[in-house]
């Protein structure tokens, strides 16, 4: 929900800019963010490993990316970003995308909002690992001891982001079929 025309623009950014409203600075995010529920047919989650400069040390996530930035694909749907996150990240391509839900990632903070897809029919095509700009180690987790996987990471320095968490309830209340529950 945006209120742009009370908004004070602060500060103008590639990415993002700074703006005040009602007395309230935030962050406003210039590109729609995709984030991807992939489960594989063994069972596995996919999800990815990368360093991040603003917590300033390397994070678990599911797979994620901006829609429209990059050049000459400002108007790019959804679906297709999402598609092409999963596949440029994690070597994956998904045969179909179900939106399960919009939310903001960090409502005080930011007027960021998530739009969450699950991936079905997934088919590998590659290694992953991101673009050029991006080192992302991807990370094949399988459900049977998916919990105990993400303890060790986070007793290992990583960073978990809450976004797993939200995906493997979601998977687990609502499509356990994908997990074999």
């Amino acid at each position: 929900m945006s209120n742009s025309q009370t908004d004070q623009l602060l500060f103008e950014g590639q990415y993002l800019t700074l703006k005040l409203r009602r007395g309230w600075e935030f962050v406003g995010r210039n590109h729609p963010v995709v984030c991807l529920i992939a489960w594989t047919e063994a069972r596995e989650l996919l999800l990815v490993e990368q360093f991040r400069i603003p917590v300033d040390c390397r994070t678990i996530e599911l797979p994620a990316g901006l829609v429209g930035d990059q050049a000459g694909q400002a108007d790019e749907k959804l679906e297709v970003a999402a598609s092409r996150e999963l596949e440029e990240e994690t070597g994956w391509r998904p045969g179909r995308l179900e939106e399960i839900m919009r939310c903001p990632s960090t409502a005080g903070l930011s007027d960021e909002v998530v739009v969450f897809f699950l991936a079905h029919d997934l088919v590998k095509t590659g290694d992953g690992g991101g673009d050029g700009s991006e080192d992302i180690v991807v990370h094949r987790v399988p459900v049977d001891g998916i919990d105990r996987w993400l303890d060790e990471q986070r007793s290992q320095g990583k960073a978990l982001d809450p976004k797993i968490f939200s995906a493997l309830h979601w998977t687990r209340s609502r499509f356990p079929s994908l997990i074999g529950a």
